[in-house]
């Protein structure tokens, strides 16, 4: 007697393909809406094969929007380290930012649709995004090379402009890659910082 074979033969690097059918669905349907059956039918894969990976779509979840954010942090640091006048560093951080969203437009929408979900469980880390900023403004109001005024203020203003204009490409309201708005994105974060 034989033995019954399964409905889908073992996929192959099944990882990148739940990856990419669970940012599919999360950022059409939502990670509460999507199920892991739709996930592993979008992979096509096993329901299985996804949880040999994953305990479940929630740790998925974090697991897809962690990468983006670690990596926003570690882009933000390395922009604003290297040498160079405040626009040049702007400049960097505006350029990274942008060619990240370039680089895989699926990712870069699941973090900019997830924040809300996932950064209130994320304790405060030195190296989130957010806290980067703070600290780099920070450090510059205090050396005095641009006005005294809420490092904390200051950051969710200037990351307003590229997180704003990132949810309306989303809904397709701004079109062609983000990349273009690098020297619009620029000058706004640059009037921020600079206002009096």
């Amino acid at each position: 007697m034989q033995a019954t074979e399964s409905k889908r033969p073992r996929a192959r690097n099944a990882r990148p393909k739940i990856e990419r059918a669970a940012l599919k669905l999360f950022v059409s349907e939502g990670v509460d809406a999507a199920t892991t059956r739709e996930i592993a039918d979008e992979a096509g894969v096993s329901e299985g094969a996804l949880y040999r990976h994953y305990k479940g779509k929630d740790e998925l979840a974090l697991a897809l929007f962690m990468e983006t954010h670690n990596r926003l942090g570690e882009m933000m640091m390395a922009a604003f380290m290297e040498a160079g006048s405040i626009e040049e560093k702007v400049r960097r951080a505006v350029t990274a930012y942008c060619q990240l969203a370039d680089e895989d437009w699926l990712l870069f929408s699941f973090h900019l649709v997830s924040l809300n979900r996932f950064l209130p469980h994320d304790t405060k880390r030195e190296d989130d995004p957010v806290s980067v900023l703070e600290k780099l403004l920070d450090m510059m109001m205090k050396n005095g090379d641009i006005p005294d005024g809420d490092p904390a203020v200051t950051a969710a203003m200037c990351l307003g402009v590229v997180m704003q204009s990132g949810q309306n490409k989303i809904y397709n309201r701004l079109p062609g890659p983000f990349s273009q708005h690098i020297e619009a994105f620029t000058r706004a974060i640059l009037a921020i910082i600079h206002q009096k």
